[in-house]
């Protein structure tokens, strides 16, 4: 009677033995959770330098192309503006749903974080969970930052352009004039 343990901790074991088969699940859920940010993460780096390249090309591509003296065909850029434009759209949506998608997996980690089971590993598990928020936070960042730049120079250079055909159209048309007034005179003299 004194070697079996008292019926109270039998039930105590269980819980014990029950939450430890929780918590290896669910460690196996938070580690699937971590596996699926950190690949988002570098599925979003990859994007984002290749983003800003596009982005970067776009404003050399365009001032060659308004400029058409001392360029030759090796020079001239590959994309023309509005394929860049369609790139510039179509990776703009991937790099955004990416971003969603990151979002979500934070959320979900977050909310892992403040169940009832993980109270115990709660320190380490947040300092994880906020490393993933602040990558993402520089992500999305590091995007809007990218876009906003990449609009504006594509403001700039229609400007540009626009003036660019307006100079062009006055002095094409000033020159018929001159060229008239000069007939013009010629034939007067005469």
């Amino acid at each position: 009677l004194r070697d079996a343990p008292a019926p109270s901790l039998y039930p105590r074991l269980a819980a014990v033995t029950t939450t430890t088969k929780m918590a290896a699940g669910s460690s196996n859920y938070w580690e699937d959770l971590r596996k699926q940010a950190r690949q988002l993460e570098n599925e979003l780096d990859l994007k984002l330098i290749s983003f800003s390249k596009l982005c970067t090309s776009y404003s050399h591509s365009n001032a060659r192309e308004g400029r058409r003296d001392g360029y030759s065909s090796d020079t001239t850029p590959l994309l023309n503006g509005s394929t860049q434009d369609r790139m510039f759209e179509t990776m703009a949506v991937e790099i955004e749903q990416l971003l969603t998608k990151l979002t979500g997996v934070n959320d979900k980690m977050a909310e892992y974080s403040s169940t009832p089971g993980s109270a115990s590993v709660n320190a380490a598990l947040m300092h994880t969970l906020q490393r993933h928020r602040d990558i993402l936070q520089d992500y999305t960042h590091e995007f809007h930052k990218t876009k906003a730049n990449f609009l504006a120079i594509r403001e700039r250079e229609d400007l540009l352009g626009s003036v660019r055909k307006d100079i062009e159209s006055y002095k094409s048309s000033s020159g018929v004039n001159n060229r008239r007034t000069e007939l013009f005179l010629n034939r007067s003299e005469e």
